[in-house]
């Protein structure tokens, strides 16, 4: 497979996103600069984290106008996975290729520390390699990460199977006290309506060696893998 990497002004993950496509898991990748508006040859499109534009007006409110922004949109609609990670997620919400929105968190703080969050779908590109169910112990850190959304598109996302990953403690239970950043329903990803676009505050790609403290996110660079390439 090919993978893309957006690097926007500001990116800090991007290269934590390459090396464990490239050296980890020995895949072709490229960077891609915000202002390239192709994205041609690539089975996945990766929007790392990190604080695009510097977070100026709202998080990931100027980068959803990036040039590259454009072909992205066009080409999620038409099936191309895309993989947004923490500013990343944020900038698919702007660009309404997810719905819903980021709220600072709910203790006003920046966090950044490891969290357990629990499979509840594993049948997207995203999740193959999982078992409903799963709990994965992966990184964030945000300052604005508590997911929002009206009550009926909550509904809509419980119902078609669009929530991927709740933030859980160890056990697999998805309680108050395991929830960072007070998001909604415990949320920490979701996907589209069609599977392709997948959004999550935490970070895989630091979690992806055992030296970090655990290889759960590896998983999910390698279910994209396994899924095969983009046609």
């Amino acid at each position: 497979m090919k993978f893309g990497v957006v690097v926007f002004p500001g990116s800090n993950c991007d290269q934590d996103c390459f090396h464990t496509l490239k050296d980890i898991l020995k895949q072709k990748v490229d960077y891609i600069w915000h202002k390239d508006p192709s994205i041609s040859g690539y089975d996945c499109i990766i929007l790392p984290g990190g604080f695009s534009y510097g977070d100026y007006l709202r998080t990931g409110a100027i980068a959803r106008f990036s040039p590259v922004m454009k072909s992205i949109i066009r080409e999620a609609k038409r099936g191309r996975r895309v993989l947004g990670i923490c500013n990343g997620f944020q900038i698919l919400l702007e660009a309404g290729l997810l719905p819903g929105a980021m709220l600072r968190n709910r203790n006003l703080k920046f966090i950044c520390k490891y969290v357990h969050i629990r499979v509840e779908n594993n049948n997207t590109p995203y999740t193959k390699l999982f078992s409903q169910g799963d709990v994965l112990k992966i990184p964030i850190a945000h300052g604005e990460g508590c997911y929002y959304a009206d009550e009926d598109t909550i509904k809509k996302l419980e119902k078609r199977g669009q929530i991927i990953f709740r933030y859980s403690d160890i056990k697999g239970e998805a309680t108050p006290s395991a929830n960072p950043n007070g998001s909604l329903g415990n949320i920490a990803g979701i996907c589209n309506e069609d599977g392709n676009v997948l959004g999550m505050m935490p970070h895989p790609e630091r979690s992806s060696e055992g030296v970090l403290g655990s290889e759960d996110g590896k998983r999910i660079f390698e279910s994209i893998i396994k899924e095969g390439l983009w046609v």
